[in-house]
Formats: structure tokens, sequence, C-alpha cells
């Protein structure tokens, strides 16, 4: 069996009592540790467990059939910061255990997609998510202002996911991704995202330490938010009970 294991947004005290279970009597247990990061450390997972932990980088996972082939032997865990199917591409790994004939088992948790509506944004007023990445060179990948501009157009809330490479300690901040806009607009001039834009900012969302903060856009970039993971929301036309709420962060 393969258990598709979700863990929540915050620390080990996040998992459920039902996904607890199953990884005390599991075999095999291996942490995906390139999409996100939990607020604690392998040590605290492996106490609660009792069990020792895999780290699953992203090659071991969609470069190599490890997981799978141990999963035809043994009871295998994966474990997922967040919830497994929202913002990863593990579908990858259930479609390759559901070819081999592996019975997979998926456990849901707290994800950041749903965690944002604490800013008081609906969700149903989000439209296409986007992620702004580590600046390679002098080359600006134009996607994520692109979508920008779409959901705009449909008078939709746009939310940005950042970077992040936690085997490198690095993590991609709200001021860069700010930095990063602004610099696609100075390219293409299309008063889509400018200094005085409203933006919502959100750094480790779903734990003790999480901030929110909304203000232009200007005024973020003189917050250096110190948590992560960090994400950057670029809200539409709001409902006044939006901006009631948003009027709390600022």
């Amino acid at each position: 069996m393969l258990y598709l294991i979700s863990l929540g947004l915050n620390d080990e005290r996040d998992i459920t009592l039902r996904e607890l279970e199953i990884v005390k009597k599991c075999d095999l247990i291996y942490l995906e540790n390139y999409t996100s990061v939990l607020n604690c450390s392998v040590k605290d997972l492996e106490k609660l467990f009792k069990k020792k932990i895999k780290l699953a980088n992203r090659k071991l996972v969609e470069s190599s059939n490890e997981v799978i082939e141990n999963a035809k032997k043994k009871d295998v865990a994966f474990l997922v910061p967040g919830d497994i199917f929202s913002a990863t591409t593990h579908i990858d790994l259930f479609l390759r255990a559901k070819k081999e004939k592996i019975n997979v088992k998926i456990l849901h948790n707290a994800s950041i997609l749903t965690a944002i509506g604490e800013t008081g944004l609906m969700l149903y007023n989000f439209g296409k998510t986007t992620s702004i990445p580590f600046i390679e060179g002098d080359w600006l990948i134009e996607t994520p202002y692109n979508v920008l501009k779409m959901n705009l157009q449909n008078n939709l809330h746009t939310l940005f996911l950042l970077d992040l490479r936690p085997e490198e300690k690095k993590f991609l901040t709200i001021n860069q991704a700010i930095k990063f806009l602004l610099d696609i607009e100075k390219k293409k001039k299309e008063n889509i995202f400018t200094e005085g834009i409203l933006c919502v900012a959100c750094s480790a969302l779903g734990s003790d330490k999480q901030e929110i903060k909304a203000d232009k856009a200007k005024n973020l970039l003189k917050i250096k938010f110190k948590n992560f993971p960090q994400c950057l929301i670029v809200p539409a036309k709001l409902h006044f009970m939006e901006e009631e709420t948003l009027n709390l962060y600022k």
C-alpha cells in the first residue's frame, strides 16, 4: 500500500490522528522536501512517529521508481507539507502507482489554497494561481504578469506562490516577488502591476508566526517578512466584506 499523506501547514502537530496511526504502522516513511516546508525539523517528526524518515527530493520522486518499487512489497508513507495535490505535482506519483496496480490511500490536510481565506478574500473570487520563480540571469519570465492581467480582466483575485529550494535553504521573498512584477511592468508598460496597486502579503500562513499585511506594493517593499514560506495576493474588485476584513491587516 502507498499512503499519500498531507501534513498541513505548520508543524508535526498538524498531522491528523488517522494519519498518525497509519504512519506508525508503515514500513517506510518518505518526506517530500522540495515543494514546501514545515515549521519543525525532521527529528521532531521522527520523535512523534518513533520511526526514521527518508528525505525525498525532486529527483527521487519524479525521476526514479524507488517509492513505487518499495510500495509493491511494503506499506509506504509518502508525506507532503500542506495538501498532497494542492500546489504540487504529485498526481504523477499517484498515476504511476495506479499503473503498477498498487493500492493507494490519499489523506488530505490544510493547504495554502484554502488558508488564504483568512485574509478575508473569498476563495470563489480567485482566478488562476501562478508561481514566481527565482530569477536566473537577466531573463524575466512574464507568465506571472500575464496571469495577473487575465485574472484582473475577469475581476478575479490572483495568488502568487513564491519559489523555494529547501535543500539550499533558499526562499523567494515577498519583496523579491513585488520587484519581479514591477520589473516586468517597466518592460511591458501595460499598467497592470504598479507601485500603488493593493497587495496582500502572507508569510508562514497557518503557523503561529504567520503575518498578513495589506497595503500598496511600494509600502510592502519597506517591510521585511522573516518567516517562510511566503505568498503574495493581488485582489481584484473587492466585495464590501472582503474590504472590511482586509482593513484589519493594514
